[in-house]
């Protein structure tokens, strides 16, 4: 049968096949996580990862599965698969996986520009599914990205978003294992009174009770690649291609939970009670907006490990009622990465039944 024809064809919820390519890395574990908890309607599912992986158990609800091996692993057996690899593998296993037939839904940054594959935040754009079927391909956006756009889709709806400026406070999460180990191993040593060797995974910088105005590679234009990635996929999913977006994107010392400051300018006046109320009224949203000490998110206390992107400090910019200011917290593993990529999977599925 072509690949393309297996496309097409509707899903057996009875019999539907599913893999997690990189099921042993924090998003791919994560959405192992999430499919148990939100009963994902799955007959079998794979967990595929690097060979050295190969044989390692992994519990799936209350089941335990072993990891397969991905460079053995055959994707022609599957309906579904989630990549949770770097770019350069997504890059090389993905059209393999699209070649044999399976739909892919992909973490990394490989596709996500491609004008042919969707990039997708439920919330937001759904409508751009029907886009992917025929490669059967979708990309999943970046962590930062994703909450960003959840909360502007709905400003823009109201009063015509022209401009966002974006300053990100990033979890060291972002930078997966790694920067978890990172961050763990350099507050322990300047806790205990101990020299820091800087980390390459911060890009030679010490992390521990720091803050680093860099994330990814420099572009010859001064941004970094991770700040373009806001620019570029926030343009892409609210169909928007000429917004403007200025951003600058920060490592900051915490674990789970990204922020970001954001000032918004509309075509039209809006004031912070009809934002208020529309993100209220948001669906994935969560507003926690008072005028209080901590009456606002933090990544600690709202964002870490929770599937909302919450919402406070909403108030008018102090020159203009065409302006906004916001600050928006989610969890960049869960709803920034994994939680969002289900949450496609779960609208493919009810397309294709």
């Amino acid at each position: 049968m072509k690949p393309e024809n297996r496309r097409r064809k509707a899903l057996d919820p009875t019999h539907l096949r599913v893999a997690v390519i990189g099921a042993t890395g924090l998003v791919g574990e994560t959405i192992v996580e999430i499919l148990s908890h939100r009963a994902f309607p799955l007959h079998a599912l794979d967990l595929v990862a690097s060979r050295e992986s190969e044989g390692a158990p992994l519990p799936f609800g209350a089941r335990t599965l072993r990891i397969q091996a991905l460079d053995t692993f055959d994707f022609a057996n599957v309906d579904l698969a989630f990549f949770a690899l770097d770019t350069s593998l997504s890059e090389y296993y993905v059209p393999k996986a699209t070649d044999a037939g399976c739909l892919v839904i992909d973490n990394s940054r490989a596709f996500r520009m491609d004008p042919a594959v969707p990039l997708v935040v439920p919330e937001v754009n759904a409508q751009t599914l029907f886009q992917g079927l025929e490669r059967g391909l979708f990309a999943n956006p970046n962590c930062s990205t994703i909450a960003l756009a959840i909360v502007l889709k709905c400003l823009d709806d109201l009063a015509g978003l022209q401009r966002v400026e974006i300053a990100t406070y990033q979890a060291v999460s972002g930078a997966g294992r790694a920067g978890l180990e990172g961050l763990s191993r350099e507050a322990a040593r300047r806790l205990n009174g101990l020299d820091i060797e800087p980390d390459a995974a911060f890009s030679g910088v010490p992390i521990a009770f720091n803050v680093i105005p860099q994330i990814d590679d420099f572009e010859p234009s001064g941004y970094t690649r991770e700040e373009m990635k806001l620019v570029c996929e926030l343009r892409k999913i609210l169909d928007r291609p000429t917004l403007e977006v200025n951003p600058t994107a920060v490592r900051v010392p915490v674990f789970y939970g990204h922020a970001a400051a954001v000032h918004a300018r509309f075509r039209d006046g809006l004031s912070p009670k009809h934002a208020r109320a529309a993100l209220v009224a948001a669906e994935g949203v969560r507003v926690i907006d008072r005028l209080t000490p901590g009456g606002y998110p933090t990544p600690v206390t709202h964002g870490a490990l929770q599937d909302e992107v919450f919402v406070g400090r909403i108030r008018q910019d102090l020159d203009t009622p065409k302006g906004l200011n916001l600050w928006v917290v989610s969890d960049n593993v869960r709803k920034g990465a994994a939680l969002n990529a289900v949450q496609i999977a779960e609208r493919l599925v009810k397309i294709l039944i």
